[in-house]
């Protein structure tokens, strides 16, 4: 008999913990993300175009050292102090002792950076500032991964969001007291100062202690394993970074100033319709990849999944192509009306790097993660030539057109290496005739009832693309199955299918 059958099925104390764990996560997540997101809304209109540019400049240098500064060990070390609680306080100390030494190596490497990259000495000083963050949160970081390998998501979650409101609150009253930027940056170190006491609190609660002396092996073995982790962040971080990095070596904070600010958009519309679904989908995916007797099932899945994140992201792309000077002008103000172009460019990347999402999942399911890391390392080396050949010539609508072809070029390789039972590369002649229809259709739509006012517009367009959708067979039987057991697995999925019923069962 297999390991499998053989098991212990969860019991129900069990599962009501992992569903308390999980539920404690994601309402963190979803009340920091859209905290933030209001935040970086509200910031950029107090900042204006140029200190907006600074201010991303810096954060995203500081962004692309995180993941040298924790190695990216949490994940090893919740799995680890998992399965032998008895060994906590070794992994805290080796930990500490680990990342102390590349926080400092990161912020040396942040600093000289910015030195490399011609930075004005006003960047280069803030760079110095933001990066004791770096230290400031290593406590906290550590004692986060501990908390969550213990199971006290509740007070970890707890204290995470209370540490976002915090960092908003105390940025706010520096900047409405006059203090600008520094006083931002210093707002960010001593929240991260008080989440990592009060973590560090609760860990000692908890009963864990750092162990002296340094456990060699165990601090051996977290670096030869979070390697492979670590550079993946870093090639992903920097992927997401390097648009804004070089836009200001090359032409200046203004010029970036404008591109955040219509990023601030594309990550609201990434963290809602691609991390938050992904996240939710991630415990599907994995059992349909070990599903006996179903080997097509998870390319199924897969396919399904990237289609319906194509239907979602498709009105919202057509949307800010036509509408995007309606939305920035009035959300931040006549200064930022340039970014509505960006915006019209770079809201194609979302929908790009949400369908590639998808598929970057399901090569984490199939641990494939080398070929990934390969793919993404691909993706930047592209990213970076292309922005090297667009911004000085289109300015940030280049750095916005570098973003959308290397994401299509990295589209193209993770399909072209994705293999599963179930998965067929192309659309049939039916449904893809259907689907470039449908966008036509609405664009068109868009474009007439803009023209009257661009409500109607909007409103139009998108009922106008509902309607077709549902009756226009661009979704078949088994793809509403599909998304009716997408919907349950979803936070709040429950309460919808109160009211939405189909005769099929949510297991598989």
């Amino acid at each position: 008999m297999s390991a499998e059958t053989s098991a212990t099925p969860i019991s129900g104390v069990e599962a009501r913990r992992v569903a308390r764990n999980a539920g404690a996560i994601a309402a963190a997540r979803v009340l920091s993300s859209g905290a933030l997101f209001i935040w970086q809304i509200v910031l950029s209109a107090w900042l204006g175009v140029r200190e907006l540019g600074v201010y991303s400049t810096v954060m995203a240098l500081f962004a692309v050292a995180v993941p040298v500064a924790s190695f990216s060990m949490g994940m090893i070390v919740i799995r680890d102090v998992a399965r032998r609680p008895a060994d906590a306080g070794r992994y805290l100390t080796a930990t500490l002792y680990i990342q102390t030494l590349l926080a400092l190596l990161a912020y040396v490497g942040i600093n000289l950076a910015a030195l490399l990259l011609g930075y004005e000495a006003e960047i280069r000083v803030y760079v110095a500032i933001a990066g004791l963050s770096l230290f400031s949160d290593l406590i906290g970081n550590l004692c986060f991964d501990q908390l969550i390998a213990h199971e006290r998501m509740v007070i970890a979650s707890l204290v995470d969001v209370g540490h976002v409101l915090l960092r908003i609150a105390l940025a706010a009253l520096a900047l409405l007291a006059g203090f600008g930027l520094p006083g931002v940056y210093v707002a960010t170190i001593a929240s991260g100062l008080l989440r990592s006491l009060a973590l560090g609190a609760g860990l000692w609660r908890a009963g864990v202690r750092p162990r002296w002396p340094l456990d060699r092996t165990i601090a051996s073995l977290l670096v030869i394993n979070s390697a492979p982790l670590a550079l993946s962040a870093f090639l992903s971080l920097a992927y997401q970074h390097t648009d804004k990095l070089m836009t200001t070596s090359l032409i200046g904070e203004t010029g970036t100033g404008y591109l955040h600010a219509a990023f601030i958009i594309i990550y609201g519309v990434v963290e809602l319709l691609s991390t938050t679904v992904l996240i939710a989908t991630y415990p599907l995916m994995s059992r349909a990849y070990m599903a006996e007797g179903r080997d097509d099932l998870f390319g199924f899945i897969v396919r399904k999944l990237a289609l319906f994140t194509l239907l979602v992201s498709l009105p919202l792309s057509l949307t800010l192509t036509f509408f995007a000077h309606d939305l920035m002008t009035p959300l931040l103000g006549q200064n930022f009306a340039p970014s509505a172009q960006v915006l019209q460019v770079l809201i194609w990347y979302a929908l790009v790097t949400m369908v590639a999402n998808v598929f970057a999942q399901a090569f984490m399911v199939q641990n494939r993660q080398r070929r990934l890391l390969v793919i993404r390392a691909s993706g930047l080396g592209v990213n970076i030539v292309l922005n090297l050949l667009l911004i000085t010539r289109l300015g940030p609508v280049g750095a916005a057109l570098a973003s959308v072809l290397a994401e299509l070029f990295v589209l193209a390789l993770l399909l072209y290496n994705f293999r599963a039972p179930g998965w067929q590369t192309r659309l049939s002649p039916g449904r893809a005739l259907r689907m470039a229809a449908l966008g036509l259709a609405v664009a068109a739509a868009m474009v007439l009832l803009g023209g009257i006012h661009p409500a109607l517009g909007v409103g139009g367009g998108l009922a106008l693309y509902i309607a077709l959708v549902l009756a226009g067979g661009v979704l078949a039987s088994d793809d509403w199955d599909l998304l009716y057991r997408l919907t349950a697995a979803m936070p709040g999925g429950a309460l919808l299918l109160r009211y939405w019923r189909r005769d099929i069962p949510l297991g598989w």
